[in-house]
């Protein structure tokens, strides 16, 4: 378990806790201050807890070679590969107001850090925890010093195989235990096929000391759903406005409506998966005084009489007697007065109960 912390705010991120709710926006506010800003309330009015984007200094993450590339595709912003990267990426400032804005809304705010520069910067406004998005899950030098900053990270392992997962797990934990691994694939949208929910499981064996959650970009919500069934306490899902929007990421992005179901199926989740205590529950007592069914006579006996399990039979029985799961401890006992056939069994009948 972590705690993250930012002014007014404060959660605790657990096994023991709500899931945690991350609407990621990413690039999905198309270059546009406004449009992130209402996606950041949209997000508050779906019942998220926090909001994601994403941080780049493009000449760190990308190549010249590659920000030069040609970029002809439907969902560019730019000729090259660079321009439409530049027409997507808020500058710092713009990343301050956004921080502001959410602020004042009461919700946590943070980014992805994809390269190390961007990684000082979130750490310098502080964000309540910094994420590493799939694409840098095997960037270990940047995993390191984000892990010296002392900071809560929030890592996502798409792309990868297990060696390097538990690679990051042994690299951040040289530095402290603040930090979760989310099961993701890498691919948008993901095909039913290739989620493999089961490595939910396989994560919390093998890392029982940390928070483990899920980054999905499948169609629909019912596989976020069980993914905190399974046991995931962080949840991260994009959020549009329009999925016919230009951007590769809106068509698995899950619409205001969507997203609104997502929270509301998980707090539902939340509170029916309860408690690993079986015992008969209040709500269930009409049906038990209904059909419950409980211990009756076969026939007639006399005072006296020690009861063996022929002498028993179980139904629904008026008056409510003792439950039938008690025949055993009942079987042997001394009747303290005589008793008729189809009678239930009533403590005061006997001389004593085990």
């Amino acid at each position: 378990m972590f705690n993250i912390r930012y002014k007014q705010l404060n959660r605790h991120i657990g096994n023991a806790e709500k899931t945690f709710v991350i609407a990621e926006i990413g690039q999905n506010h198309q270059g546009d201050i406004n449009l992130a800003k209402k996606l950041i309330k949209t997000a508050l009015e779906c019942g998220a807890d926090c909001v994601k984007f994403q941080k780049s200094c493009l000449s760190e993450k990308f190549s010249k070679l590659a920000l030069n590339r040609n970029y002809e595709s439907p969902n560019s912003f730019g000729k090259t590969y660079g321009e439409h990267k530049a027409f997507l990426e808020f500058s710092q400032a713009q990343y301050r107001e956004l921080q502001k804005y959410s602020d004042e809304l009461g919700m946590f705010f943070t980014a992805s850090a994809m390269d190390i520069k961007s990684l000082d910067f979130l750490a310098n406004i502080n964000v309540p925890f910094i994420k590493i998005g799939s694409g840098d899950a095997n960037n270990l030098p940047l995993i390191e010093r984000a892990s010296q900053k002392d900071i809560p990270l929030v890592i996502s392992t798409g792309m990868q195989d297990f060696a390097t997962v538990k690679n990051i797990y042994r690299l951040v934990s040289r530095y402290h235990k603040k930090f979760a691994l989310l099961h993701c694939i890498s691919a948008y949208p993901t095909p039913y096929e290739d989620i493999n929910l089961n490595v939910i499981n396989l994560y919390k064996r093998e890392f029982s000391d940390i928070t483990i959650g899920y980054s999905g970009h499948e169609l629909g919500i019912h596989i976020t759903t069980a993914a905190v069934a399974l046991g995931s306490k962080i949840i991260e899902r994009h959020l549009t406005l329009d999925k016919t929007q230009k951007g590769s990421d809106h068509k698995c992005s899950l619409d205001p409506q969507e997203f609104h179901q997502l929270v509301n199926n998980i707090r539902t989740l939340e509170s029916a998966m309860g408690q690993p205590i079986k015992i008969m529950q209040i709500s269930e007592l009409p049906c038990y005084q209904k059909l419950g069914k409980t211990l009756v006579y076969v026939k007639s006996l006399p005072k006296g009489h020690k009861l063996d399990f022929e002498e028993l039979n179980v139904k629904v029985a008026e008056p409510k007697g003792i439950d039938g799961s008690k025949l055993s401890e009942v079987i042997g006992q001394m009747l303290v007065l005589d008793v008729e056939e189809d009678e239930s069994v009533l403590s005061k009948h006997l001389l004593k109960i085990k």
